[in-house]
């Protein structure tokens, strides 16, 4: 397409986050597509530098009650990367993300958007049959069954966990002997997916809006590496080289005693607990996912080791990609 007027307008939901700055970033780079960048304000430092990239920037508050809003800001899109914010989980029956997931797809398809791409999850109460409380992949699940009896294409990314969680959430001990303790939420020994959300999002979500038709209806698992705690902390002191080691905060107990933070909310540590122990006994991803399809579009993917490299961190509490 020759000019700028002429390219397809994605609007990006949620720009300054992880996945939202990287899907931002991937399409603006592309040269394919025009962006427009929601986010509660226009003024943060992620904005300004999409505003710089040649990003629309809309102000518009990720939360309940605000479908006129979104319609408004999507109005003219041909695509939108739909997704939700991090959501504290509440008691049976309050679903806020569900809520809040139903009403971005609805103002979507009260804009006219023609694809749209959601950020979702596996089904937990569906596949362990009512065994395992996870609503952050539930709720999202709920959203992607309601987009499906939208009216508009529409295609479905499954983010692996996120490598930057040890950097902000799950920050190792430093011992007297200058040694880190990683109290990690899995067993030592069992393979989960990992991912880097900053870079990993936009090159999946750009490889599906350049081929709407190939990826209509499908749901994509997103993956950087595929590895152990073990390996995580044996890759991290070699890396680092520091001295690391592994401990567990699988159980409910265990992660109190390393996170005592999270026992301010019942209903965090039940997530929490209730997400991990539904990874390891039934799979992260549901078996027909192709794991290797992210790899394959988006070679580059980072791997643990790399992510460390490139982030520079070392233990220390940070902010990854503010």
């Amino acid at each position: 397409m020759s000019s700028s007027s002429q390219r397809p307008l994605i609007t990006v939901v949620g720009a300054s986050s992880k996945q939202g700055r990287s899907v931002a970033t991937a399409l603006l780079a592309s040269g394919r597509y025009r962006v427009r960048a929601l986010s509660r304000r226009a003024d943060s430092a992620p904005m300004r530098h999409l505003a710089e990239q040649g990003a629309e920037i809309v102000t518009v508050a990720l939360e309940l009650g605000r479908q006129a809003e979104f319609t408004a800001a999507m109005r003219g899109s041909h695509g939108a990367f739909l997704m939700t914010p991090p959501t504290t989980p509440m008691p049976p029956p309050g679903q806020p993300e569900l809520a809040l997931g139903r009403e971005l797809a609805d103002a979507a398809c009260a804009a006219g958007v023609q694809h749209v791409v959601w950020s979702g999850l596996e089904n937990v109460e569906e596949r362990t049959g009512g065994c395992k409380w996870a609503p952050h992949f539930t709720e999202k699940a709920r959203v992607e069954a309601h987009i499906r009896t939208l009216s508009l294409r529409s295609t479905f990314i499954y983010l692996a966990f996120f490598y930057s969680n040890f950097l902000e959430y799950y920050v190792p001990r430093r011992g007297a002997d200058g040694s880190l303790t990683f109290a990690i939420y899995l067993p030592p020994d069992v393979p989960m997916p990992f991912v880097d959300p900053l870079t990993a999002a936009g090159p999946a979500v750009l490889e599906i809006f350049d081929h709407p038709e190939q990826y209509a209806g499908k749901a994509l698992p997103v993956i950087g590496e595929i590895l152990t705690a073990r390996q995580m902390v044996d890759t991290f002191a070699r890396v680092a080289g520091q001295k690391a080691q592994y401990a567990s905060a699988y159980s409910r107990d265990a992660l109190l005693r390393h996170f005592p933070a999270f026992g301010t909310s019942e209903y965090v540590v039940r997530e929490l607990v209730g997400m991990v122990e539904y990874a390891v006994e039934y799979g992260y991803y549901a078996p027909q996912r192709d794991l290797e399809w992210s790899r394959k579009i988006d070679p580059g993917a980072l791997t643990w080791a790399q992510f460390l490299k490139r982030s520079e961190w070392y233990g220390q509490p940070m902010s990854y990609g503010a």
